[in-house]
């Protein structure tokens, strides 16, 4: 059953743009299979790309109208996450961030030497700009935050509630404030992809 009919009756439940739709928006470039909830908050459309199969939930606000945003394909970003893309922001394939996820590429400077706030001129503030980068099969668990110039390496996890103030290694299973270390994390998930796409290119065909 359509969304659009299951939800009707529903005045909490807002949908979903389509890739259809989202085409003449004006983003960057938006692939197959794209859903954007309703009730988000997307500036900057002209700097956001986005690949296919994404799914966007409910109440996450993405700031690119300074900085850029590469979303990859297979990518889920969880209701009321937070992009701020200055700096850019990459997201590489099959990535995942769970619920309420902050990543800041900006950030003013917390130590007193400067103001702060978009209220105030930029030569009285000393703001870090620094790209973030998330590799392929990256998994952010609800409640981190990721800082400006993190770069994750490919197949790494970190639980819920972490804060990565800096770049994490591939492979690993990282948790706590800061994120630390805590073991590696399987491979296996490579054949499942390597299985997953075969199957859905000879479905394709």
């Amino acid at each position: 059953m359509p969304d659009q009919i299951k939800h009707a009756a529903n005045p909490f439940y807002k949908g979903y743009f389509k890739s259809e739709e989202l085409v003449e928006m004006g983003f960057k470039s938006v692939g197959k299979n794209v859903r954007i909830a309703k009730n988000c908050t997307l500036v900057g459309l002209d700097s956001i790309s986005l690949g296919n199969n994404i799914q966007i939930d409910e109440n996450v606000f993405i700031a690119a109208n300074s900085g850029t945003l590469h979303v990859g394909d297979y990518v889920h970003i969880g209701g009321g996450c937070h992009l701020s893309c200055a700096g850019g922001v990459i997201l590489s394939d099959f990535c995942g961030l769970s619920q309420g996820v902050r990543i800041y590429s900006a950030t003013d400077d917390y130590s007193g030497f400067s103001l702060t706030n978009v209220t105030v001129p930029e030569k009285y503030k000393n703001v870090t700009i620094a790209p973030v980068f998330l590799g392929k099969h990256v998994l952010i668990g609800s409640g981190c935050v990721i800082l400006p110039g993190v770069q994750i390496g490919i197949g790494s996890s970190v639980g819920a509630l972490s804060l990565v103030h800096i770049s994490l290694k591939e492979w690993g299973v990282y948790f706590g404030i800061p994120a630390k270390r805590i073991k590696a994390r399987s491979r296996n998930l490579l054949e499942l992809e390597r299985k997953f796409l075969q199957e859905t290119i000879g479905a394709d065909q």
